[in-house]
Order: C-alpha cells, then structure tokens, then sequence
C-alpha cells in the first residue's frame, strides 16, 4: 500500500539523512566493508554475477552471498536479476484472490534463486485466513478458499522450487557444505490501514514487535518508522514501535527488507554508532522523493542564502561522517531496503513506467558471509 494512517514525524532537530548520501560516485550504488547495494540499474540481464564483482575478487577467501529484494508486485511480473536468495516482502497480489496468487507462485518458481522466502503483505487477503472469514463480503463476490492459497506456498511444488513462506516464523539456511547458516524472520503485519489483512493498531504494535528474535535478516511488509516511509500525502507512515526496538539494539539484522509504501523505494546501509548493543539514534533514511519535497521545494522556498547553504553544510557534514564509517571494520551495520516494485512516480505526471522499472527495480544486497 503507497499511504498509511499512521503519522510519525522524525525529531525536528534531526533532518532525516537521504538515499542519495553515499560514498560511491554512482548513487545507485552504496558500499561498504561488509555490504555492496545496487539500487537502480539499466538491464537486470546486464548485472555482473556475484563472482565477477570486485568485492567477490578481492574477498581474501570470504564469501559472500547476494540476496535480491522485491516487494508489491500487486499481480504483475517483471525481469529480476540472479542470485543465491530471493526475498519477497509481500503484497504479491492486487486483491488476495487464490487466481492472482497462483499466477504469481508460478512466476516465483520459474526464478532460478535456490532460496526463496517469501511474506504476506496487507493486499494479500486470502492468506490471512482468520480475517478473510470474517471479511471476505467486504472484498469479494464469492469466498476464497483459504487452505488452497496457502498450500500454493507450502505446497510440494513451492518446496521445489526452493520457496519458504514465513508468517511470523523464521527459517535458517546455508547455501552448501562450509557456507555460513543465515537466520530470517518473517512478518507480513503493518500499521493499521482501513481494515486490510494482516493490520495491527498502535496499541498492538509493542506487543507483536517484541515477540521479533533477533536474525540476521528481518522481513516485514511495513517499514520501520522513518526509514524509507514517506508518502505522497507527506506522513512519515512507518511503525515507531518497530524503529525504537531496531535503534536500541534489540533487533539488529545485517538486513531489513520491506516494501507497503511504494513511493518510498529505496535503501541505504546504516552503521550503528556506538558499535554494540547499546542504544543508538534511531536512522532517519529516506530516498529522493524526500529531498524534492522537502530540500528543494519546502525547504528552501523562504530561506535566505546563509540559511540555504547551512542546510547544504549539513548534508555534506552527514555525508562525510556516512564515507568515515562505511569504511571502519566491526561496526554494526544493517542494509535497510525498501523494495516496492509497485511503480509510484511520487507526483510526476505522464511517465509511465513499469512495474520493477526505472526507480522501482529489484534491489540487490550482497553481504559478506
């Protein structure tokens, strides 16, 4: 879903720091010691494989792993790049239907990822069978059976092709004998939207956040509050409940992928400061639709030159503190992704573009193992 009831505005002495602070010549790109994120990108066909990367060449005989992340594909299919692991973080269809569904498993299992792990987001009614019972009038002409749908991603021919669907569950992997074992959690839940599946109220939000263990990869439809959240309408839709946990070190995944506000597309790699798991500032990260609204427009409309370029220093300030520690060995760092391919051109009139195309592609991570 692109909007949410849900308004949390980041702390008015913390400008929220931008996708487009990066130490890499190409902002489609961020770096650092243990992670390598490739946000936008031509041709998926064109990407390099793993092994030819530079960071796979010069890994001194570390291995690394490639997680490829999609989300709100709302019925619709697209080219994804290659990798070890799929990641889809719900709203695989448009309105729930067991026909929208099975369309988009067939799609999954014809990828060539080993592993696929998969979520339920808001859009994806009939696999929330206990609400589905109760609402299932509200949403469609005749029932949808809710034991088919959830068969078509735990069945024998999801298994096959490699597909793990998690729903407030974890799975732990390894991709071959002497290969690290990764750790996931899954969480189709967010914010509570007019009566969708899978919504929790804020007075819920404590008691399901804190039931999350900690893992090396944490998939929720929902963002995190203030972390690649901003929508059209100018709400900052992400769940604080869930920030607050990941910023105090209770939850500190190497990667936090989500989707559900499609306008927010975008990731970043974050380095906790201090390096351990005490509490941290909570990150304030948001993409470039964030930056026109805010920066060029809003922002500057009645500001002087001194007060234009403080705000200038500032950024510069962020992003030479983001290039020192990207580089620093043992610091915590978590890559947060917002994959939604669902294409929103955040107020930009007649462009049309495709689901999974230009700002809104499959969001690559490779981690070091």
């Amino acid at each position: 879903m692109s909007t949410s009831s849900t308004d949390t505005n980041p702390a008015p002495n913390k400008r929220p720091m931008t996708c487009f602070d990066t130490d890499d010549d190409d902002y489609h790109i961020r770096r650092s010691t243990d992670a390598v994120v490739q946000l936008e990108y031509d041709d998926p066909a064109d990407l390099p494989p793993l092994s030819e990367t530079d960071h796979a060449k010069s890994a001194g005989g570390s291995q690394w792993t490639r997680f490829v992340c999609i989300s709100d594909t709302h019925d619709h299919t697209f080219p994804v790049p290659d990798g070890d692991v799929l990641l889809h973080t719900g709203d695989l269809t448009g309105l729930g239907r067991c026909e929208q569904l099975e369309k988009m498993v067939e799609w999954l299992c014809g990828l060539p990822h080993p592993v696929k792990i998969v979520i339920a987001g808001n859009h994806d009614l009939v696999l929330h069978a206990d609400w589905y019972d109760k609402n299932w009038t509200s949403w469609h002409q005749r029932k949808e059976d809710t034991k088919k749908a959830r068969l078509l991603l735990t069945g024998p021919r999801a298994k096959k092709a490699g597909i793990v669907y998690l729903a407030n569950t974890s799975h732990t992997f390894s991709l071959g004998p002497g290969r690290r074992e990764w750790t996931v959690y899954g969480s189709p839940w967010s914010p509570f939207f007019f009566e969708w599946a899978f919504n929790y109220k804020p007075e819920e939000a404590e008691e399901l956040i804190s039931s999350f263990p900690n893992t090396d990869i944490l998939l929720t439809h929902g963002p995190p509050s203030g972390i690649f959240d901003y929508t059209k309408g100018g709400d900052f839709a992400g769940c604080p409940v869930l920030a607050s946990h990941l910023s105090s070190g209770r939850l500190r995944p190497r990667l936090h992928a989500f989707g559900h506000i499609h306008e927010a597309h975008g990731a970043d790699i974050h380095s906790w400061d201090p390096p351990n798991n005490s509490p941290s500032t909570p990150p304030k990260l948001q993409n470039d639709f964030f930056r026109e609204e805010n920066v060029e427009d809003d922002m500057f409309d009645d500001s002087g030159e001194a007060e234009v370029r403080e705000v200038l220093e500032a950024i510069e300030a962020e992003k030479e503190e983001m290039r020192r520690r990207m580089g620093v060995e043992g610091m915590q760092r978590t890559v947060f992704v917002n994959a939604a391919n669902e294409p929103n051109r955040r107020g930009r009139r007649n462009v049309k573009i495709p689901h999974g195309g230009p700002g809104f592609r499959p969001v690559v991570v490779d981690l070091k193992d």
